[in-house]
């Protein structure tokens, strides 16, 4: 690439599709959002890749992790309905306040779409826990702050589902500006962590034209700092 623009890691290429991690912070493509931003991953990777790039899904600027492109339109044509149909299994890292009462459960709240959506439709998330932690910081009366770092499945794609979701169990998205908890995201960055601590860790599939399974791993992220907090080794 020309510049000092970096290159975004390829977890996995072939000639017809692509995963590449995205780092949080970085705008997927322009929007009404953009307020004046210039960087793009979209404009990144054709210029990385030195051909036209179709994304065929998104993810929030401040999540990090595997996103999936394509190189012509056949093929996020059909990845697109892949994605629709619910035959991609997309698992996430996510650092929350609290204990979960259960090791492993499903929220089934419905969502609406966002701004200007109202209309809520079903919507479901599969969590782990992996791990817990409780820090020496004081929180709403406690002398002591609780942690979890959770596994994220969304089983449906509503507009920021697995945030919206862990705000509705009270159990907020550490670093979430939007719908998380400003005292939880204070105490992070009092340890210098200023990102949301949301990484797509996992993307696995099956083309419609190939046996055998793609998938695309973004392990290594800044959302281990955060988690450090909760687990010494992942």
């Amino acid at each position: 690439m020309s510049g000092a623009v970096a290159a975004l890691p390829v977890l996995y290429a072939d000639d017809t599709l692509a995963v590449v991690s995205k780092p949080a912070g970085l705008m997927v493509h322009d929007s009404a959002l953009a307020r004046g931003e210039t960087d793009f991953a979209a404009d990144r990777l054709r210029e990385q890749f030195g051909k036209p790039i179709f994304l065929v899904h998104r993810l929030d600027r401040a999540t990090s992790g595997c996103l999936l492109l394509a190189f012509d339109r056949e093929t996020a044509s059909a990845l697109g309905k892949i994605l629709m149909s619910g035959e991609v299994a997309k698992d996430y890292w996510a650092v929350c306040r609290g204990w979960p009462a259960e090791q492993r459960f499903v929220v089934d709240h419905p969502l609406d779409g966002g701004p200007g959506k109202p209309l809520k439709k079903p919507a479901q998330t599969a969590f782990e826990v992996l791990a817990t932690c409780e820090l020496s910081v004081p929180s709403a009366g406690f002398e002591t702050s609780r942690y979890a770092l959770l596994q994220a499945s969304p089983l449906t794609g509503r507009f920021r589902q697995i945030r919206r979701h862990l705000k509705h169990l009270s159990h907020h998205l550490i670093g979430d500006s939007s719908h998380g908890d400003g005292r939880h995201n204070r105490n992070f960055r009092m340890l210098g962590i200023h990102r949301m601590l949301l990484h797509a860790r996992r993307l696995a599939f099956v083309p419609a034209h190939r046996r055998a399974p793609r998938r695309g791993r973004a392990g290594r992220c800044r959302i281990r700092q955060g988690a450090g907090a909760v687990r010494q080794t992942l």
